[in-house]
C-alpha cells in the first residue's frame, strides 16, 4: 500500500509560483526540500532526485511536512535545515530549505544489532515472516494485530516495524520501521536481509515457521507414532517446537531453503 495523498500541502514545482502565493496568503509560508537515496522511493516518478517547494501554514513541524509528502519518519536518518542539523521537531520559516537522509548501511545493521529485539511484520506480510523465521530470526507476526497494536508493540518491545503500509509507519509510536517495496515474498526477503545487511546472521531452520518458538532436538522414538510410513522409513534426525508440537526434519523443503540461501541470500 505505497498511496499516500498528501493532507493540507500544495506541491508545485515552480519555486517561484509558491512564493508569490504565499505572500498573497495571510499566515502562508514556503520551504523547500529535497531527499535524498531511497526515500525518493516515495515520490511520484517525475519528482525524484530534485528539490520540491511547499506552501503551508505557520507552526508546522518539519517531521508533519515531509510526511505529508509520503515519506514516513522511521526511514530518516537526519535533516539539515539551511545547511544545519535539525530534528523532527523544528519548525520551518519562510525560506528554509530542508535536505532530507536516509540511513547509511552501517545505521541500517546497527538497527538490527543494537535493538536486538528482533522483526514485527503487519497482517499483509504473512508469508514473509515464515521465511524470515525458517532464517533464523526472531519475527513476531498474528493475521489479526491492528494497526494501534502493532505501533504499541513495535515501540514496547523495540521491534523493527515491518510493513508495506506508510500511514501506520507515520505513527509517532513507531520509532524503527521499513517499508517493505518488493510485493513478491521471496524478493521481500532478499530485501530485507539486504536492507539490515544480514546475510552473516542467517541460522536456517532453528526456529518455528509457525509459531516463532526456537525449535528443539528430538529422538525419533518421541514423535514416531505422528510420522507417515515414509518419513518414519527415510528420515532420522528431528527437531519439534515445544510450544506449538509442530515436527521437522530435512526432507525436499529443506533442500530447497538451503539452495535459496545459498544461490540467492549469500551471494
Amino acid at each position: 500500500m505505497l498511496n499516500l495523498s498528501p493532507s493540507g500541502v500544495r506541491i508545485s514545482r515552480q519555486v517561484e509560483l509558491h512564493v508569490y502565493i504565499a505572500r498573497k496568503m495571510k499566515g502562508m509560508v514556503v520551504a523547500t526540500f529535497r531527499f535524498y537515496a531511497e526515500l525518493n522511493d516515495f515520490l511520484p516518478s517525475n519528482q525524484r532526485g530534485q528539490s520540491r517547494s511547499l506552501t503551508f501554514s505557520q507552526h508546522q513541524s518539519v517531521k508533519h511536512l515531509f510526511e505529508s509528502l509520503g515519506v514516513p519518519h522511521p526511514e530518516v536518518a537526519s535533516i539539515r535545515v539551511n545547511g544545519r542539523a535539525a530534528d523532527f521537531a523544528s519548525q520551518l520559516k519562510d525560506g528554509d530549505q530542508i535536505e532530507v537522509f536516509p540511513y547509511s548501511a552501517e545505521e541500517r545493521k546497527a538497527q538490527v544489532r543494537n535493538g536486538g529485539n528482533g522483526f514485527l511484520l503487519d497482517i499483509h506480510l504473512g508469508k514473509l515472516a515464515r521465511y524470515l523465521r525458517i532464517l533464523g530470526f526472531d519475527t513476531a507476526y498474528q493475521n489479526d494485530f491492528e494497526d494501534e497494536e502493532l505501533a504499541e508493540i513495535s515501540h514496547r518491545q523495540g521491534r523493527i516495524l515491518l510493513t508495506r503500509d506508510r500511514r501506520l509507519l507515520m505513527r509517532n509510536l513507531v520509532q524503527c520501521g521499513y517499508c517493505v517495496r518488493a510485493l513478491e515474498p521471496r524478493q521481500q526477503v532478499l530485501e530485507v536481509v539486504q536492507r539490515f545487511m544480514l546475510s552473516d546472521q542467517v541460522v536456517p531452520f532453528e526456529r518455528c515457521p509457525h509459531c516463532n518458538t526456537p525449535l528443539i532436538a528430538a529422538d525419533k522414538a518421541e514423535v514416531l507414532e505422528r510420522l507417515k510410513p515414509l518419513t518414519r522409513r527415510y528420515f532420522n534426525e528431528f527437531h519439534i517446537c515445544p510450544k506449538c508440537g509442530q515436527i521437522y526434519w530435512k526432507g525436499s523443503h529443506y533442500e530447497r531453503m538451503l539452495a535459496f540461501i545459498e544461490r540467492d541470500l549469500k551471494k
